[in-house]
């Protein structure tokens, strides 16, 4: 899981009208303040990064021996400032000698250190960026496709917390699918579907999650199958009609003709791991269409797909082409409890979909 941290220097009137901003960070980071004045000032419990005794993360600046890291009985962060390739050697040290974090400062901020050291480091260590804004957040969770850590914002305004807690949280991975079991199927007529090409190349058991109802999403695989009549296109999904949920972030639902070039979009596999995607383009044809209807715990759910044999829907080993679908098949599906307000998530709500 991606770290958020936010650092917090000061308490005065900047930082006092983002307060109720800042429980959306897993830890407050501050070189000046101890636990106590922090936990005082926003009236909640939080985990604090500081040189304090009381800190949670026991905080340790650049130019501190990092011989020191081996007295502390609690987790440890170090801030090392990267100024040249030398100075990668410091990440590399503190992290030997137990550091649990290590917080990369680059004052001309680059993305070359930050890979350097992510090809280097241990599965043990976390390594975090220090950036100034959610676009620099964006850029250090997604590179190397690995990302780092997480990362430490420095920027005191509510609305970059909230962007970047954000970007942070698209990177959480499982969304817990159920196999569901399909009792019918039959043939609706023509209908406006939405092809959706990524700028993603997706594997076997990948693909997104669509459905008629936003409480019930099934997972359609990608285009990865060989076929003797047309090539894969193992960025795209054929996703169904137009008027379809999908799935765009972790807890947010779109219609898929909302969808286009630059828009975001979640990838997701079989066992509910994800990851952030973008729309390159979506084609939208009149194609004729199946519906499909399942069943879990006593709920009916329903989609509408393609009815061609290149279409399939994930299974819990393999996928199913649509074609061939029978009732009894098991196939993969997100199933939640609550509504969506404009594609957002109320899960108290009652509402029913049919």
């Amino acid at each position: 899981m991606k770290e958020f941290w936010v650092l917090l220097d000061d308490i005065g009137k900047r930082a006092s009208e983002i307060s109720s901003h800042l429980a959306k960070a897993d830890v407050i980071v501050s070189r000046k303040l101890s636990k106590q004045q922090i936990q005082e000032f926003l009236g909640a419990e939080v985990r604090v990064a500081s040189a304090t005794d009381d800190s949670d993360i026991q905080l340790f600046e650049d130019g501190k021996p990092f011989w020191q890291l081996l007295k502390t009985n609690k987790p440890s962060a170090v801030i090392v400032e990267i100024t040249s390739g030398e100075d990668e050697n410091k990440v590399l040290d503190a992290l030997a000698h137990g550091a649990s974090y290590v917080i990369l400062r680059c004052r001309d901020w680059k993305i070359i250190p930050l890979e350097n050291i992510i090809s280097r480091k241990g599965n043990e260590s976390r390594v975090l960026m220090e950036v100034s804004d959610h676009i620099q957040a964006r850029l250090a969770l997604e590179t190397l496709e690995i990302g780092s850590d997480g990362i430490l914002l420095t920027a005191l305004s509510a609305d970059e917390i909230a962007r970047t807690s954000e970007e942070v949280s698209k990177r959480v991975s499982d969304l817990g699918l159920v196999a569901v079991e399909v009792i019918g199927k039959k043939e609706v007529g023509l209908g406006a579907r939405a092809c959706v090409d990524t700028t993603d190349i997706m594997k076997p058991g990948e693909g997104i999650l669509v459905g008629c109802q936003s409480s019930g999403l099934f997972l359609v695989q990608a285009e990865v199958e060989e076929n003797q009549y047309i090539a894969n296109r193992p960025f795209r999904v054929n996703a169904g009609p137009i008027s379809l949920y999908v799935l765009s972030g972790r807890d947010k639902t779109n219609y898929l003709s909302e969808l286009e070039a630059g828009y975001p979009v979640l990838i997701v596999d079989r066992e509910g791991r994800t990851r952030q995607s973008c729309v390159g383009r979506v084609k939208i044809e009149r194609r004729p269409m199946v519906l499909v209807e399942a069943k879990w715990q006593g709920k009916r759910l329903k989609t509408i797909l393609q009815n061609a044999e290149t279409i399939r829907l994930v299974t819990r080993e393999g996928s199913e082409s649509v074609t061939e679908l029978k009732p009894g098949t098991l196939v993969m599906a997100r199933v939640e409890q609550g509504g969506r307000h404009f594609g957002n998530l109320v899960p108290e709500e009652s509402i029913v979909e049919k």
